[in-house]
């Protein structure tokens, strides 16, 4: 399996270049496989030194029963096509546009599209099984790559916001849900602490700030990264791109860009080593 990063200053289209090379049999990285790789490679490595879109995303729902859940989807949910963040974009800015930005700039999406993900169904035909936090956070063998996890709001709301301890984050349901599982969280908090040698990381989320819950809506969190720069005790608020090391987000402000803008995604698939270039030797040894 070989990964390759898209970047591109249009976020369509980076997301389409990173799916035709992941094919059939590959992937393009969620936020775990992103912190998986991370917790894996020396802090030299590219993996820790720029920012990714996940192909992951978060959304709040309303369920049948009239219960406010945030629904996590990793590998890939309503948002996983370039035609569907294409739609977003060029949608009406009147806000009785059900299909453009609410004002904190989350995707609005449809009762349909919000019905089916809490049942495992994507747009493209796809279904994939639902967790509910409490069985995710057991642990699920075999965890597939492909999920839900469905998470009350009201929990969510209470979820860790800021610059927050290390070890507090390892019980953070959030954090355990954006990573992959508690092991997962862990195993990346420890990697993440020992880079810097700091005491806290930025974990931040926009559910304490949405006043209309009757709004489906969706948002992709964003990992950070900053190159070889300084820890997250020395951002005043006001660094930005690679001076930045403000951990994951997916609240309304800068943490929230992966919505619009530029993009950088990986995409892993099989590749044949032998029919590369990559790894011929050039010169004499």
């Amino acid at each position: 399996m070989e990964a390759v990063i898209f970047y591109e200053s249009y976020l369509p289209d980076a997301l389409q270049r990173a799916r035709e090379y992941a094919g059939d049999n590959g992937f393009v990285a969620s936020l775990p496989a992103l912190l998986h790789a991370r917790a894996n490679a020396p802090y030299d490595n590219i993996i820790w030194n720029t920012w990714f879109n996940p192909n992951s995303e978060e959304s709040v729902l309303t369920t049948p029963q009239g219960n406010h859940v945030v629904v996590t989807v990793h590998g890939g949910g309503i948002f996983a096509s370039p035609d569907r963040f294409e739609r977003l974009f060029r949608a009406d800015t009147n806000r009785s546009c059900k299909v453009g930005f609410t004002g904190l700039f989350a995707g609005k999406i449809t009762e349909r599209e919000a019905r089916d993900v809490l049942n495992g169904k994507l747009p493209d035909g796809t279904e994939i099984p639902v967790y509910s936090y409490a069985e995710f956070k057991r642990g699920v063998a075999n965890l597939p790559r492909h999920c839900a996890i469905v998470m009350e709001f009201e929990m969510a709301k209470k979820c860790r916001c800021g610059y927050e301890a290390f070890d507090d984050l390892k019980d953070d349901p959030l954090m355990i849900v954006r990573a992959g599982g508690v092991e997962a969280a862990a195993t990346y908090l420890d990697k993440a602490r020992g880079r810097h040698n700091t005491e806290t990381m930025g974990s931040w989320h926009p559910f304490n700030s949405i006043n209309d819950l009757d709004q489906p809506q969706t948002r992709i969190p964003t990992l950070a990264g900053n190159l070889g720069g300084v820890g997250t005790e020395d951002d005043d608020g006001h660094l930005y791109g690679y001076d930045a090391e403000y951990g994951m987000g997916g609240d309304s402000s800068i943490h929230n860009t992966s919505m619009i803008n530029v993009a950088r995604y990986v995409a892993v698939a099989p590749r044949d080593a032998s029919t590369s270039v990559r790894y011929l030797p050039f010169q004499a040894e």
